[in-house]
C-alpha cells in the first residue's frame, strides 16, 4: 500500500489545518486533487481550501475514521500524532510519511539517538528522566540548554539553564522526559530540505540560512553565507538521514555551523518547514508541491532556485496595536502571504513575506518595517 501512486482527481488527507496544511492544500488544488483535512479547530486556516473538513482529536477514533473515508492518501503537517491514531490510519490507507518515521523524529531522545548512529554529529546531548539522572548528565556543564522530549517547538519546551539549581527548576516545570544539550558555539544555523518519493527519487534544495529572534525563525534566504564545501556536506547528511529514514514526503534537517567550520545537526522535521517558505516564489518547485508529488507518488519537481531570494515572519505582535499597513508593504516588492488566522497573538505566525533578487533580504525587512507605519 506504500508504494501505490496516487493520481490527480483523488483526495489528499492533511492531518493539521494550519499555515503548513493550509499550503500543502494550495499546492495540490492545481494538480486536479481534493483535500481532506482532520483539525481540532472548525476555524483552522485550511478550511477554506479543502473540500471536506473533519473537526476531531487526532485520537479521536470516530473522526480519524470519517476523515480516512474521504481519503485516497494521508500526509501531515503536524508530525506528533498519537500513535494509535496513525496505527488506525495506516490499516486503512498510505500514510506518508509513516508511523515508524514520526516516532522516530518527534522524540528528541530517539532522533538524536538515530542521528549519533548513523554517524552524524550532533551537540553534546543526554536524557533526563528523572531527577536522578542530574548528576549523571553534569558532564555536559553549563550553561546547557533543557528541552522536553516532545511537543516542543519554536522555543517552547526549552529552558537555558546555568546550574544544576537551575535544571531542577526547569525540569519540575516541564514535568516531562526531556534532553540537556551542551551550548554549541555556533556562526549561523542553515536548514536542508530533501523530498524522497515512494519510488526512492530523492530531491534536495539548496541550503537555507535562517535567523532566529526569541527562539522563533525570524528570516531565512538563500544562497547561504557559509563555504559551498560546508554547504555541500549538510546536503549530503540530509539526504543520508533521508534514506535510512526510508521516509515518503519532506524531511527539513536544521544545522548549526560552527565557529570552527562543522556542520552539526540540530533537529529534524518530517514536513514541510518554516524556512522553505520562500521556495514558493524562489524554486521551480516549492517546499509544498514537492510534498504533494512525493507522498502521492509523482516524478519530483526541480528544485533549482531562480536566484537570491528571503523570507521574513509575520508575527501576531504586529497586529497588537493596529492594523498592519499592508499597502505599505506591498509598495516595497515584496510578496505577501497571510494564513487566515482569525486571532492575532504574540509570537504567533500570522504570515510571510518573500521577496527575490540580490536586495532580498533588505526588502523583506523594509517591507515588515513598513506594515508598522
Amino acid at each position: 500500500m506504500q508504494n501505490k501512486t496516487i493520481l490527480p482527481g483523488a483526495t489528499i488527507g492533511i492531518l493539521g489545518g494550519g499555515q503548513l496544511g493550509r499550503m500543502l492544500a494550495l499546492a495540490a488544488k492545481p494538480m486536479g486533487y481534493r483535500i481532506a483535512i482532520l483539525d481540532p479547530s472548525p476555524t483552522c486556516p485550511a478550511v477554506s481550501v479543502a473540500d471536506v473538513v473533519v473537526t476531531g482529536d487526532f485520537g479521536d477514533v470516530a473522526a480519524l475514521a470519517e476523515f480516512a473515508q474521504a481519503c485516497d492518501v494521508v500526509t501531515l503537517e503536524f508530525e506528533n500524532v498519537p500513535a494509535a491514531g496513525l496505527a488506525f490510519l495506516e490499516a486503512l490507507l498510505p500514510v506518508r510519511p509513516s508511523k515508524r518515521v514520526l516516532e522516530t523524529l518527534r522524540d528528541r531522545i530517539v532522533e538524536k539517538a538515530f542521528i549519533n548512529a548513523a554517524g552524524i554529529e550532533t551537540a553534546p546531548w543526554a536524557e533526563v528522566r528523572f531527577a536522578g539522572d542530574f548528576e549523571r548528565v553534569l558532564k555536559l556543564g553549563f550553561p546547557a540548554i533543557l528541552k522536553t522530549a516532545t511537543l516542543g517547538y519554536d522555543g517552547h519546551g526549552q529552558a537555558r539553564v546555568n546550574s544544576l539549581e537551575e535544571l531542577s527548576e526547569a525540569f519540575a516545570r516541564f514535568n516531562a522526559p526531556c534532553v540537556l544539550e551542551g551550548l554549541v558555539d555556533f556562526a549561523c544555523e542553515v536548514s536542508v530540505i530533501v523530498a524522497r518519493s515512494s519510488s526512492g527519487e530523492v530531491k534536495v534544495f539548496d541550503v537555507l540560512e535562517n535567523h532566529h529572534v526569541g527562539g522563533i525563525l525570524d528570516t531565512t534566504f538563500i544562497p547561504a553565507g557559509v563555504p559551498l564545501e560546508l554547504q555541500r556536506q549538510a546536503q549530503e547528511i540530509a539526504l543520508k538521514l533521508a534514506a535510512r529514514l526510508e521516509i515518503i514526503g519532506l524531511v527539513c534537517v536544521e544545522f548549526f555551523v560552527t565557529q570552527g567550520g562543522r556542520v552539526i545537526v540540530n533537529e529534524l522535521a518530517p514536513r514541510p518547514h518554516n524556512s522553505g517558505h520562500l521556495t514558493i516564489e524562489a524554486c521551480v518547485t516549492s517546499q509544498f508541491e514537492q510534498a504533494i508529488r512525493a507522498v502521492c507518488g509523482l516524478p519530483l519537481g526541480e528544485t533549482t532556485a531562480h536566484g537570491p531570494a528571503a523570507m521574513a515572519n509575520l508575527l501576531g505582535d504586529l497586529w497588537q496595536v493596529s492594523q498592519p499597513n499592508w499597502a505599505a508593504a506591498l509598495e516595497t516588492g515584496a510578496k505577501l502571504h497571510l494564513y487566515g488566522k482569525l486571532e492575532a497573538r504574540s509570537g504567533r505566525k500570522m504570515g510571510h513575506l518573500t521577496a527575490l533578487g540580490e536586495d532580498a533580504l533588505e526588502v523583506v525587512k523594509a517591507a515588515r518595517a513598513a506594515l508598522k507605519t
